[in-house]
């Protein structure tokens, strides 16, 4: 079995099990016959599977906060944030947690048209639910299932890794990093009372603004240059990766995250083509769940623009939206056991052993 092309962050085609199987997924396939796809409307399930179903985090959570890199302005944001949500009171007893949800998607044709549905959305909105486990301090898994379609992600603290019905499964370029979703949903605090701290522990204090009526001050992240090289290839060169975190001023709460990445894509003998998506989530409705504030709902909306001087049509936007809520939330479930978390046969091929050993050290 030829190796296991890594995950890529991009749109994905539809019809590519077959071939990932035999050749690979390369760049240089996918261009030649699937760029158009994220613009087809006849495959808006699987780019709203593959954009908004399981991203990851712009960083790694890091185990000790660089204390001569920190702000003293965004030590006191994160200081405010964990008094807020409670985490430090489960500090050291939280050693897992169990998540379900729902979500409801589609392609739109303005974001914001209709806040907290998508029912006026321009394709067809669909619907689905998700399950997601996480153990302390860097391992998840989450199935999602829209639409007849089911998505498998996780991480083993090793290699994160997702599988769909179109692309089977693959490991992901780059270290192991938080899965948003996670981050959007319960914040990571009742995982780790200092895992908010630990992401942002190296976030850069960009002063304060005004989203949907509260007064927040905004944290930035930004992957490192060695992380992007890791997560591009010959042909697709991830060019930036940041975050912005906005936690309110009055109550200390994250309350809104947006992210973006810049991809250059070129095969040899071609222009250069550039892939900006950038995904903002609304985070709201938090509710105490064991002494721990954790978020029950909110919305994302994305923003995927092409562009390049090859592009005749010149540029190319396309927008989808998420409304998610959290139905049920549990620390400390009996039975999750550290198997749990292993990859797939398909993935564990693809690394040598010793890496994807669960009871090794983890992989910082």
């Amino acid at each position: 079995m030829s190796r296991l092309a890594p995950l890529s962050e991009e749109p994905i085609s539809e019809d590519d099990s077959a071939n990932c199987s035999k050749k690979g997924l390369s760049w240089k396939n996918w261009l030649k016959t699937h760029l158009s796809l994220v613009f087809n409307k006849k495959s808006d399930l699987k780019i709203l599977l593959s954009v908004l179903g399981c991203p990851l985090f712009p960083v790694s959570a890091l185990s000790e906060p660089p204390i001569n890199e920190v702000s003293s302005s965004a030590q006191y944001i994160i200081q405010h944030f964990t008094a807020a949500t409670g985490c430090r009171k489960s500090e050291g007893t939280v050693k897992n947690i169990f998540v379900t949800g729902k979500v409801t998607m589609a392609m739109v044709d303005e974001l914001g048209a209709t806040v907290g549905s998508v029912a006026g959305a321009a394709g067809v909105a669909q619907k689905g639910c998700f399950v997601m486990w996480q153990m302390v301090p860097n391992k998840w898994l989450i199935e999602l299932v829209v639409g007849g379609h089911k998505v498998i992600a996780g991480s083993d603290g090793n290699v994160a890794w997702r599988r769909t019905p179109w692309l089977g499964a693959h490991a992901a370029k780059g270290g192991v990093r938080p899965l948003r979703r996670a981050l959007q949903a319960s914040n990571l605090c009742g995982l780790d009372p200092m895992a908010i701290s630990a992401v942002f522990s190296s976030a850069q204090y960009m002063g304060e603004k005004r989203i949907s009526s509260t007064d927040c001050f905004v944290l930035k992240l930004s992957a490192d240059q060695v992380d992007l090289a890791d997560r591009s290839d010959s042909t697709a060169e991830m060019i930036k990766h940041v975050i912005f975190g906005y936690f309110s001023q009055r109550s200390g709460l994250l309350v809104f995250i947006e992210d973006s990445y810049l991809t250059r894509i070129q095969s040899p003998g071609t222009y250069p083509t550039y892939w900006e998506t950038t995904m903002a989530t609304k985070i709201e409705d938090y509710r105490l769940v064991e002494g721990v504030m954790v978020a029950h709902s909110g919305q994302s909306n994305v923003i995927i623009t092409r562009f390049g001087d090859n592009l005749k049509a010149g540029l190319s936007v396309t927008r989808m939206e998420e409304t998610w809520t959290i139905d049920d939330v549990a620390f400390n479930v009996p039975g999750l056991s550290l198997d749990c978390f292993i990859p797939p046969k398909e993935v564990q091929k693809d690394f040598p052993d010793e890496n994807l050993d669960w009871r090794s050290p983890l992989h910082r």
